[in-house]
């Protein structure tokens, strides 16, 4: 039997964080290592010759999927939340969003093109229905003002690293050495074994998340309960035709087409959300203020992104055709560079969570658009000491694998100090009656994030790498230089939020 919310919030028994914590933990644990066990392969699954198991596209083309679907994986997150801040609550979706992805990547096992497209499409609705509402959920967990949120997410935080840390040494090796789709087979039991993990221990969530926010009219809820279930409804079925006409070729579709208009689309939807939040009817001034503050961090998180998942796209390139991965006579696969990253946030989250509560203690912790800030000087340096591997491998060279060790460890830094801290500021930020809505706008700035980083691989084979890397390496760093001079206006716009 489910114990209530303010019992399950007073439950100290995970290291001083209530117990549901775990259950959330280990969910998104698994979720991630079947994301990031499939991401390891996926553009070197794509890139490969038919010969040897790949599907034997183009780089652009490769690049342009990877894009297209890594955006559309967070991008889901804004629709994910409305319907479970409409219809279904966070926890059921959850469960729906797990159920997806699993059937996601047991779609890749199988042979032929369709299949390959179907199972992406599958693993985005179902992290769309997932990421974001298992953060929600944890945010629900703390009440406003318990010091313990931002440790918190920097422990849940560490749970998604330590999946993406174990996937990509078992899912990298059995997709490149014994065969790529069974290493997406590999990712999807993972999946299984958190949705198992998720069902027995829901029992210590309390009713966080149970059911969606009430408006305080039985029969209003009732009415947008309705209405959203027939707005996803048609959304579904305007989806799957347009996928038809595409197949019999009525609609020509291509993977370059697909990615253009989706930065389109990704440019044109976050200006009308944040303008329904700024301008729009029915919101407070102070609701206002803070989404003046959340558009900062928006666009912030936006450009780190951008950076930071290049790990899966131009950077997996760069280790599988530029760096030199022989160590002791063993050439170890290209995908193992993935869980580089998660052996330092795993070894770094808990310092971090340590330090912003002892320097709350002092009163010297950084507001979260300092903390912003510093993640992406982290990011940009992590591309400048890319530069000159870039102009050895120019030279036909293969580079030391220290060179990407190196750019790893700066991005790791980068993401601890921007990463969990956006996630708790969405849950604090955020009205109740939007909780879920608003934590899928945060994983909207990781969509656009993603489909750059897409962008950035499309041109890997085209561009000379000194200049991708260095041109990625200026801009992050230019926009932490601006935010910086942004930090007080927009802590006033956060309207007493720290």
């Amino acid at each position: 039997m489910a114990t209530s919310l303010d019992t399950a919030r007073a439950d100290t028994s995970f290291f001083g964080h209530p117990r549901g914590l775990a259950t959330l933990f280990f969910t998104e644990m698994w979720e991630r290592f079947s994301y990031y066990g499939m991401r390891a392969i996926l553009i070197l699954y794509m890139s490969d010759k038919i010969a040897k198991g790949g599907l034997g596209f183009s780089d652009e083309k490769s690049g342009a999927v990877y894009g297209l679907y890594a955006s559309m994986v967070y991008l889901l997150c804004l629709g994910g939340g409305w319907v479970a801040d409409r219809i279904t609550g966070q926890r059921r979706a959850v469960l729906i969003g797990g159920v997806l992805i699993a059937a996601g990547e047991f779609s890749l096992v199988v042979p032929g093109e369709g299949f390959f497209y179907l199972g992406l499409v599958l693993l985005m609705l179902g992290t769309g229905m997932l990421k974001g509402n298992v953060s929600t959920i944890v945010g629900q967990l703390y009440a406003q003002g318990d010091p313990r949120r931002d440790s918190g997410f920097s422990i849940f935080y560490m749970g998604i690293n330590t999946g993406a840390l174990i996937s990509p040494l078992i899912c990298g090796y059995v997709g490149e050495r014994i065969g790529w789709r069974l290493g997406f087979g590999v990712a999807g039991i993972g999946m299984l074994l958190g949705l198992i993990q998720y069902v027995l221990g829901s029992k210590h969530l309390g009713t966080a998340g149970l059911h969606p926010p009430s408006t305080g009219d039985a029969e209003r809820d009732r009415r947008q309960k309705r209405n959203a279930a027939w707005a996803v409804g048609s959304g579904l079925g305007i989806f799957a035709l347009l996928a038809v006409l595409g197949t019999v070729g009525i609609i020509p579709f291509t993977a370059t087409i697909l990615s253009d208009g989706q930065g389109w689309f990704l440019l044109a939807i976050s200006t009308v959300v944040f303008a329904w939040l700024i301008f729009g009817g029915g919101w407070s001034p102070e609701e206002r203020k803070r989404s003046v503050a959340i558009l900062v961090l928006f666009v912030a998180s936006a450009l780190f992104w951008a950076s930071f998942e290049q790990a899966g796209s131009s950077l997996n390139f760069f280790a599988d055709r530029n760096t030199n991965r022989h160590v002791f006579g063993f050439e170890f696969p290209a995908s193992w560079y993935q869980f580089v990253q998660p052996i330092f946030v795993v070894a770094l989250a808990p310092v971090f969570a340590w330090l912003w509560l002892a320097l709350n203690r002092k009163r010297l912790e950084p507001p979260s658009p300092a903390k912003f800030s510093l993640g992406l000087v982290f990011a940009g340096s992590a591309f400048a000491i890319l530069v000159p591997a870039a102009m050895i491998a120019a030279h036909g060279v293969q580079v030391s694998l220290w060179w990407l060790v190196g750019t790893y460890f700066l991005q790791t830094i980068g993401e601890l100090s921007l990463s969990p801290v956006g996630l708790s500021a969405m849950t604090k930020l955020a009205p109740e009656r939007a909780a879920g809505f608003m934590m899928g706008i945060w994983f909207l700035s990781t969509s656009i994030g993603n489909w750059l980083a897409g962008e950035a691989a499309s041109v890997y084979s085209s561009m000379p790498l000194p200049t991708l890397f260095g041109s990625v390496a200026a801009f992050t760093i230019g926009a932490a230089l601006v935010l910086a001079l942004l930090i007080k206006p927009t802590v006033r716009m956060m309207s007493g939020v720290k």
